[in-house]
């Protein structure tokens, strides 16, 4: 509870991926903004003392319930933070979980989109263009 109260972090992203179950396997689908823009994960920070008394600076991303349209995907979603709510969420000042709560909701689904893409996601070596690329023939979908 205390990162939650004092250590409350924004974590920038321009997209993020999910696995969707189809026919009895994974695709990777790749979540982002409607218009690309970039955006900011609601994060708590860490910082802990490690082995020979190293220290070691950590992160977590908040999940909520997905919005309807992540919900086709997965039963979970990161908490994205508007624009308008960065500067209350980074205020330390601000330590009432109440105050803070509301902003732990899911995106406005209007906002986003997905589709799928390539299986090269699954592979920690691939850190290319072609990992957002949309699959061929592949479509957003409508809610």
């Amino acid at each position: 509870m205390d990162a939650f109260k004092r250590r409350r972090c924004l974590i920038p992203a321009d997209g993020f991926y999910e696995w969707k179950h189809e026919g009895g396997r994974k695709q990777p689908v790749y979540i982002c903004m409607k218009d690309h823009q970039p955006f900011a994960f609601a994060g708590l920070w860490e910082r802990w003392a490690g082995e020979e008394d190293d220290f070691i600076e950590s992160c977590t991303l908040l999940t909520t319930e997905p919005n309807e349209l992540l919900a086709q995907v997965h039963n979970r979603m990161p908490v994205i933070l508007d624009r308008k709510d960065y500067d209350l969420w980074l205020d330390p000042a601000v330590q009432k979980v109440e105050s803070l709560k509301p902003l732990l909701r899911p995106y406005q689904v209007d906002q986003m989109t997905y589709y799928p893409v390539n299986l090269r996601v699954n592979n920690l070596r691939n850190d290319d263009a072609l990992c957002v690329e949309p699959l061929p023939q592949s479509r957003t979908p409508n809610l």
